[in-house]
This record gives structure tokens, C-alpha cells and sequence, in this order.
């Protein structure tokens, strides 16, 4: 671990043990050294940043937030008929998801985490009808889009989570979840506040400016907590257990920007 990273989790340590501290004799009382016992890799609340700083995870991370599909967007290179095919792609990814989150719900174990499940299917509901629209000012109407074949990245990313959601449990296919919903709020925060990034006359910039609006920053604010909530219930094999799917998921995130590659010339 370097210096930058060895001085930010020894902070976030004693952070933990003064929040968690127990009330004893007069002023502040001691600090509880005890809070990580368990041996978790990470304090209480930073379970993403500990993912997100490992070795095993960066290089997937980086292949999928810094995929050339989306400096090409950020230039406006990017060919139409790619971006195109994107769109008809994230659109029957967009199915399978509610689908997914339609199974966590049935996963879930409380009715907080039922009616969360609920909520984001109803979301995603609302979201595709403004993907339709979206659609539409690039000529691509309801009835062509439905009418397109998943292509292999699409298949393999949507059946993985949905195998996840099958053959484990709420937690691991919320992980399952993450990279898509985490990075794009992350690619589009980068391509948003980058200098590099055309905005005049650039036909994608919208597609940037949706993924920085507020009501998407929020849906990334409350799966993060959630997955932060979570976390700290988990055993430390447990834990590896979950990365690993959330490096998987990441790959074939960046497998999807592959795809749409393909299609640029």
C-alpha cells in the first residue's frame, strides 16, 4: 500500500473508532480501536473505495470508464451508426434489468429492501420511456429497437447478473449491479467536467449531461449506501467473494463498449 493510501485508511480507523466510540465517564470518552475486530479489509463506509483501490479491480475499472467508445463520444469521433446501435443495445440491457431487480426483490429479506427493488423496477420503467424519446431524435423508433437481436456482449453481461441473481443471494446481486450503475455515474461526472470534452455541437453530450443530472447522482447515492450498509455485515471470504463478481460484471461492462466499437469502422 503507498503512503497516499496508507495515511487515508489510517484516518478513516480512527474515524470509525470515534463514531463508534463508547460513552464513558465525563468529555469524549475513549476511542473504540475494536470497530474492525472482524477483520474487514476496509472501515465502515468505505467498502467501494477499498474495491475501487484495489489492484485487481483498477485495471478492469479503467478499461471499462476509460474505453476509447467513450473518448470518442467526448470528441464527438464517434460514428453515428455506432452510437446507434448503442442505444438499441442499452435498451434491451435496460429490460433485463428490470427483470433482475424484479428478482432481487423477491431475494430481499425485509420489506425496506422489497420496496427498493420495487422502486428502481419502476424507475427503470420511467427511464426506458425517456430512452424511447432519446431514441427518436436519432431516427430509432420503439418498434425498430424491439425488433433488434441482443447482441453476444449483451447476452453474456445481462445472463450473468441474472445467474448471479439465481444462484446466490440480495447482497451478491446488487454487486452484480454496481459497475453499470456506479461507473456510468463516474464516466459521465469525467467526460462532464473534462476540458477535452466538445461541447458545442456535440450530438453526444447529451447523453453526459443525463448521467450528472441530479435525479441520476441520487440513484448512485443511495446504492452506494446501501452497498456500504451491507458490506460491513459480510465475513472477509465473503467479501472476496463479492469483488470477484463485481469484477466480473465490470469486464463485461467494458466487453459492451467492445461491442459498440465494433461498429465505428
Amino acid at each position: 500500500m503507498d503512503m497516499q493510501h496508507a495515511v487515508r485508511a489510517a484516518c478513516q480507523y480512527v474515524e470509525a473508532g470515534i463514531k463508534t466510540s463508547i460513552d464513558m465517564g465525563k468529555g469524549s470518552g475513549p476511542i473504540n480501536h475494536f470497530h474492525s475486530t472482524y477483520s474487514l479489509p476496509f472501515a465502515p463506509g468505505h467498502f467501494l473505495e477499498y474495491v475501487l483501490n484495489r489492484p485487481d479491480v483498477t485495471l478492469a475499472w479503467r478499461q471499462y470508464t476509460e474505453h476509447e467508445f467513450l473518448s470518442r463520444m467526448a470528441d464527438g469521433t464517434l460514428p453515428l451508426g455506432a452510437f446507434k446501435k448503442y442505444l438499441v443495445q442499452d435498451y434491451l440491457y435496460l429490460t433485463h434489468f428490470a427483470r433482475a431487480n424484479a428478482l432481487a426483490a423477491s431475494k430481499a429479506k425485509t420489506m425496506d429492501d422489497i420496496a427498493k427493488s420495487a422502486e428502481v423496477v419502476l424507475h427503470i420503467n420511467r427511464e426506458m420511456s425517456m430512452h424511447i424519446d432519446y431514441c427518436n431524435s436519432f431516427g430509432l423508433s420503439k418498434h425498430e429497437i424491439e425488433s433488434e437481436e441482443e447482441n453476444l456482449a449483451c447476452t453474456a453481461y445481462t445472463r450473468y447478473v441474472l445467474d448471479v441473481g439465481n444462484s446466490e443471494g440480495w447482497l451478491a446481486l446488487q454487486v452484480s449491479f454496481a459497475p453499470c450503475l456506479i461507473g456510468y455515474g463516474a464516466i459521465a461526472r469525467r467526460l462532464y467536467d473534462s476540458p477535452k470534452t466538445v461541447r458545442g455541437g456535440n450530438k453526444y453530450w447529451k447523453w453526459i449531461e443525463n448521467y450528472v443530472a441530479q435525479d441520476y447522482v441520487e440513484a448512485v447515492r443511495t446504492g452506494s449506501e446501501l452497498l456500504e450498509m451491507h458490506a460491513v455485515k459480510q465475513s472477509p471470504s465473503r467479501i472476496e467473494e463479492l469483488i470477484h463478481i463485481f469484477i466480473q460484471a465490470t469486464q463485461l461492462e467494458a466487453k459492451f463498449w467492445d461491442a459498440g466499437l465494433a461498429n465505428a469502422g
